[in-house]
């Protein structure tokens, strides 16, 4: 698999898994005991951390991502093992 394509799995599975993540370990302002700015959305987080987020989605988007490379030079799971994505005249 050449370089390029291995970069833009990474990156959707990047994507994928960060917002995937985003709804995770956030509180409110309420939960935290903290004052609301006025006109501020009673959702809003008070905290959002982005940088661990995007280092967290990292990590685990390298892993995804090596996973699917390896398999796809080494050919463990195949569509022939999933019998129900073939027509009814191909199943074995």
């Amino acid at each position: 698999m050449a370089f390029w394509s291995i970069l833009a799995i990474y990156c959707l599975v990047w994507i994928f898994v960060a917002f995937a993540m985003l709804p995770f370990g956030v509180r409110t302002h309420e939960e935290m005991g903290e004052e609301l700015i006025p006109g501020q959305a009673d959702s809003a987080p008070a905290n959002f951390r982005p940088g661990r987020l995007a280092f967290r989605a990292a990590v685990i988007a390298a892993v995804l991502t090596a996973i699917w490379v390896l398999n796809w030079e080494y050919g463990w799971v195949t569509l022939d093992a999933f019998d129900f994505l073939q027509p009814p005249s191909q199943r074995g």
